[in-house]
Order: C-alpha cells, then sequence, then structure tokens
C-alpha cells in the first residue's frame, strides 16, 4: 500500500503493469518516459535480455505534483512476461497500489492474456488481494492489429469486474496516458 512519509509530506504510490510477454509493458513507460519533463520522471531503469525483453522490471518515478499538502511520487514497475519468471512477477506485486494489466490485442494471443490475468489473481492472493479491494483498470494494447480481437470479446473475457478500459496503440502513445490517468485517479480516490 501507499508509504506515507508525514515528515517529508510525501506518499509514495505504486503501479504495476502485468501481462503477456511482448504485450507492450515497457513500450508504456518507455512512451511515458519520453513525453515527461526530466523534472517531473526519474530514470528508467530497465533490465531486459538480448531480445529486448524485460527480465525482472521497469521502475519510473513519476512526480504529480501534490495532494493535500503531500507531494505525491507514483513509482511505475513492469512485470516480465515471461511465466517462468513467475517470482520475480510476486515479488513486484508486493505493496502495490494499483495495476494496469495490458492485453494483447492480437487474436494469437486470447489464451495467454487469459492465463497472465488469472496468474496475477493467483500472485495477488500471496498479499491477500483481490480485485476486489485493490484498484485496477485493462488496457486493450495493440489495437492498431489488422487481426486485433474485437473489444467485445476483450471485454467478456478479461473484464468480469467491469473496471475501467482502455484501447491502446502503446508504440505511438495512443492510449497510455489515459490508462495511467485513470489508474492514479483511482488509486488518489482511494487514499482519501
Amino acid at each position: 500500500m501507499a508509504l506515507v512519509n508525514y515528515a517529508a509530506r510525501e506518499i509514495n504510490c505504486k503501479i504495476v503493469y502485468y501481462g503477456t510477454g511482448l504485450g507492450g509493458k515497457t513500450t508504456n513507460l518507455k512512451y511515458i518516459h519520453s513525453q515527461l519533463a526530466p523534472t517531473t520522471r526519474g530514470e528508467l531503469i530497465s533490465l531486459a535480455t538480448e531480445t529486448e525483453r524485460t527480465l525482472f522490471f521497469d521502475f519510473l518515478p513519476l512526480d504529480l505534483g501534490s495532494v493535500q499538502g503531500f507531494k505525491t511520487r507514483f513509482s511505475l514497475y513492469t512485470v516480465p512476461g515471461q511465466v517462468e519468471y513467475n517470482a520475480s512477477r510476486k515479488l513486484i506485486l508486493n505493496g502495490v497500489d494499483g495495476i494496469i494489466f495490458v492485453a494483447d490485442s492480437d487474436v494469437m494471443r486470447s489464451r495467454e492474456n487469459q492465463e497472465s490475468l488469472q496468474n496475477m489473481i493467483d500472485n495477488l492472493s500471496e498479499y491477500s488481494l483481490t480485485l476486489d479491494n485493490i484498484p485496477w483498470v485493462l488496457q486493450y494494447n495493440k489495437r492498431d492489429l489488422a487481426n486485433a480481437l474485437p473489444i467485445e470479446r476483450l471485454e467478456k473475457e478479461l473484464n468480469t469486474k467491469g473496471v475501467p478500459s482502455f484501447e491502446a496503440v502503446a508504440s505511438e502513445g495512443l492510449g497510455v496516458f489515459a490508462t495511467l490517468k485513470a489508474i492514479s485517479k483511482l488509486i488518489l480516490n482511494r487514499l482519501q
């Protein structure tokens, strides 16, 4: 949960991007980093393999001004998409304040999206969290693909809780900030 430092009058929140490998989690963070002024963002730390797949996490501290006299900072992380790094996925979820689940719109990734969502649910349970007691949103990425799944099918397969969902093409920045704004707002509303 959010870390509140009363002496420094600072609130630190953690947002985790979760989803399948190569679904666009890291692309979201890279786009956000490229668009923000250096004074409002920290260094983008990325651990990747030779094929550009995130091995452990991406981390981007983001300063979003103040809330009720407290300076708010959001730290953005991604989990590795590869199933073999599940221990890292679990660890990165520790202390999470909100989640952006990034679904790959490619019709061939439908099953992987569902498996990744179930994996997220299982890993959240390790911290006594459920999708009912943590803010989360869905991002349907890669909407520019010729074989993109219809939104109705993505909603039926992944959005059984009726959370906010956004269409995106993260490589072009479409939907990236709308998704981030929505989860940030949910987290801040919960803090108040």
